[in-house]
């Protein structure tokens, strides 16, 4: 049972941050740049949400 929820909760964490990365970089990319950046940033914040959602320590530290 424990593993299962450790499993669940990384999973949760993991498309969480790649979402959450792909759609800041999409939003900003939108307003900055229209279909172009959107697509462009949207990939650079994929990159960087499948970062941050390898290593959920860095982003603790980041955040402290």
């Amino acid at each position: 049972m424990l593993k299962t929820l450790k499993f669940v909760s990384q999973v949760i964490w993991a498309v969480g941050m790649v979402l959450l990365g792909t759609a800041a970089g999409a939003m900003y990319g939108w307003h900055q740049h229209g279909w172009v950046g959107a697509v462009a940033l949207g990939l650079v914040g994929l990159c960087v949400g499948a970062f941050l959602a390898a290593s959920p320590m860095l982003v603790l530290q980041l955040l402290s």
